[in-house]
């Protein structure tokens, strides 16, 4: 199927209730186990209300998960840039790319909430315009060059110029995209990647096929490139060893998300309320038009498989974190993912299998093998009784394997 990486996807949307120290602890915890387990990337965003989505600034929290990772790289998933100063910014992710030894990828957005937009202010119909005048100034700074000045009518630059440039020498940018074409189109215009958030989602799902269009249409008028490898798609899953393990241990959780966040707070409850838990996993993961895998390995390979040939093509596939199920059952599920899935997508497991098969399909090869070995046992008295004195009474072949003994009484007969 090709090189396909793998990643998660930190909102976080974690169910009030915890306590809040001890639920950023557990977040910093997954990211250094998906370290360990050789996931590739790790996004975390920024949100300022609803009560479910707490982290306020996916930089600190990078900082700290860098200091406890190696190889993983670090994305802002996403900085809504409208709310910030681009020069500071541009700041902060020189810094964490620093502290991080360059694996920081700087994801951007709009906002994504309406109700931070309107605690600081900020017109919703102006958002994506902010986002896209934002990255291009970032882009310049990142850049380098001669200092400038540029005035907008939300942000002023005088003489402008970054002491630091980025430790990367290009440093990769993303933008996040739900159902409209606007992300795609705003990743075209600036040669960025694409993080598809509303994969998640059963609208979100019916138009990936012609996302990918929009960014290339976007690049050619705008004289860029736009490359799949870059497109992360954001899927939502729960893997345990068999189906019945997985629905039960995801079940109480999925039904508190969809009632009580999605639909309960986000959609302000226009949206399918789940009677019971079970219908819950029978409409998310086992219907018609099903969104999530709640299931097996073998489940969740099936479906990237189909992902890949609904969207023709992208990078990574980026699982949604989610507190579904309790923190055993989820760190069991990221570990199932980097056991089995990944290597399956990846062809990990191709040459192994050919070699197995390869042995099964040759066994007269390895029976000379055990004849060469019967015949210099039989050359040797002492050797021969030793053997069969380990094997009890008959002749000391017996010790060997059904198929060598047969073997070498054939060509005991030839001879």
């Amino acid at each position: 199927m090709g090189d396909i990486k793998f990643g998660a996807f930190l909102a976080p949307h974690h169910p009030i209730g915890e306590n809040p120290f001890l639920q950023m602890r557990s977040d910093l915890d997954l990211v250094e186990h998906m370290d360990r387990l050789g996931f590739d990337e790790f996004w975390c965003g920024e949100h300022h209300s609803t009560g479910w989505e707490v982290i306020a600034s996916p930089e600190l929290f990078l900082a700290a998960a860098a200091e406890r990772t190696h190889r993983i790289r670090l994305g802002t998933g996403v900085v809504s840039l409208p709310y910030h100063h681009p020069f500071m910014v541009a700041q902060r992710m020189v810094q964490l790319d620093y502290q991080s030894g360059g694996r920081v990828i700087f994801g951007s957005g709009p906002g994504a909430l309406p109700s931070d937009a309107h605690t600081l202010g900020v017109d919703p119909m102006v958002l994506r315009d902010r986002q896209d005048e934002a990255m291009g100034v970032i882009r310049r700074l990142f850049e380098g060059g001669e200092r400038f000045s540029y005035e907008s009518e939300w942000f002023q630059l005088n003489e402008a110029k970054l002491q630091l440039l980025p430790l990367q020498k290009d440093m990769e940018f993303a933008v996040a995209s739900m159902v409209s074409p606007s992300g795609m189109t705003l990743a075209g215009k600036h040669g960025a990647g694409v993080l598809s958030i509303g994969s998640t989602t059963k609208a979100g799902l019916q138009a990936l096929p012609l996302q990918w269009s929009f960014a290339e249409e976007s690049a050619a008028k705008h004289d860029r490139t736009v490359d799949r490898s870059t497109w992360r798609i954001v899927m939502s899953w729960h893997i345990a060893e068999t189906r019945e393990k997985a629905r039960e241990q995801a079940k109480e959780g999925l039904f508190r998300h969809n009632n009580e966040y999605t639909v309960g707070t986000l959609a302000a409850g226009e949206g399918t309320i789940f009677k019971t838990p079970d219908e819950a996993v029978d409409v998310t993961a086992f219907s018609e038009d099903s969104v999530a895998v709640i299931g097996t390995p073998r489940d969740l390979v099936e479906r990237i498989e189909k992902m890949i040939d609904v969207t023709g093509g992208f990078g990574t596939a980026i699982g949604f974190v989610h507190d579904w199920a309790n923190r055993a059952d989820t760190l069991n599920s990221w570990d199932l993912v980097a056991r089995y899935v990944m290597p399956e997508v990846n062809g990990m497991l191709d040459n192994y299998r050919e070699s197995n098969k390869f042995v099964i399909e040759n066994r007269d090869t390895w029976m000379r093998a055990g004849a060469a070995i019967m015949s210099k046992i039989q050359e040797n008295k002492r050797a021969a009784e030793a053997m069969q004195a380990a094997a009890g009474a008959g002749p000391a072949k017996t010790a060997l394997s059904a198929p060598v003994r047969a073997k070498a009484d054939a060509e005991e007969k030839a001879e």
